[in-house]
Order: C-alpha cells, then structure tokens, then sequence
C-alpha cells in the first residue's frame, strides 16, 4: 500500500488483507488544468504508482489512491487553520457535495486505474455546531474539513453511493481491481 492514511490501512484490513507493507513515495499532487474530478483523482493516483514502482519489485502488487472533495467543481483540500475549516463545512452545510477517489492497481507493467464518486449530503448546521466540530481537531487533516467516519457524521445527513469511499478507499471496487490481479477474497 503506497498510502500513509491510516484509514485506508484499516479498511483493507477490514477486508481481510492484513500482509501488506507501506511504502509511502515521495510525489507532488499536481494535474494539468481542465481535468474533470475523475480525471483529476485518477491521475494523481497513476502518478502515485509510477512513483511507488521505484520502491516496489515487479512482482509486488502496488495500491495508490488519492480521494478529494469537489463542491461545484471546486476542489476542497486540507484546511490550512480553523478559519479555513470554518469555511469549507460552512459552504457545505444543508448542500451536496462529491467525494471522488482515484485507485491504481499496479504489479510490474500492468496496470489498472479506475474511479468512484459519491454525493453526500450534509444536514444544516449552525455556526456554534460547526465551531465545535472544528474544536475536536478532526477536520484539520481532511479534504473538505471533515471525516466521515468520526464526530464527522453527525453532519452528513445521507450519501448515495459508496460510504467507504468517503472514508478515503472504495473497497469493492478495489476488491474487483485486484481480483484481476489474481486476488481472491472468499477461498
């Protein structure tokens, strides 16, 4: 796994991969402009693998992926201060927003790079809601300035599609990837 996120370790846990080593690249996250979100996502998470090939040996399966938050198009990164923060999840309450995560699937010169997107729907929330949100520290690493997973979730009202790809790693997505690289999930 060439991703440093903890959740995405404990998701391809949960889906019973448990031997596997990290091996974080060193890779900026730049794309040319005019990308779609998917465009975007799956090409930072092609770059990511060619990067990861070089700590990797060929017969080695390689996983990248690289999830971010779009609000009208416009990407929603890392808040940078709680006033950052402040103002994302002030942008996204009582609106939908889309989560996109690009993963690449690499072993040697095979490789496969597919998409997921998910609509999620956050509930209105007050300024002192949000303020206190933001004082649990939870946002501050995230794309769009919150995590699913956690205190996140008492602002999403609903999602439509897939809930682990919020998380950061859509799993049966990833499950039927790699079962084309001779993964089986259920012998």
């Amino acid at each position: 796994m060439a991703s440093g996120s903890p959740r995405r370790q404990e998701l391809l846990q949960r889906i019973g991969i448990t031997d596997f080593d990290i091996r974080v690249p060193e890779t900026e996250e730049s794309y040319p402009a005019g990308l779609t979100p998917r465009e975007t996502v799956e090409y930072i998470s092609r770059e990511k693998a060619d990067a990861a090939m070089k700590l990797c040996g060929d017969d080695e399966i390689v996983i990248t992926a690289d999830t971010m938050v779009f609000l009208d198009d416009q990407r929603l990164g890392k808040p940078v201060d709680e006033e950052d923060a402040l103002r994302m999840l002030a942008a996204l309450q009582g609106r939908h927003h889309t989560v996109c995560t690009g993963v690449t699937v690499r072993q040697g010169d095979r490789s496969v790079t597919e998409s997921e997107s998910t609509e999620v729907y956050f509930r209105p929330a007050t300024e002192p809601e949000l303020r206190g949100y933001i004082k649990t520290g939870e946002p501050m690493d995230k794309a769009g300035a919150y995590g699913v997973q956690g205190k996140g979730a008492l602002l999403v009202e609903r999602l439509n599609g897939d809930f682990f790809n919020v998380m950061g790693l859509p799993v049966l997505r990833l499950s039927r990837m790699l079962e084309r690289f001779g993964v089986s999930f259920f012998d």
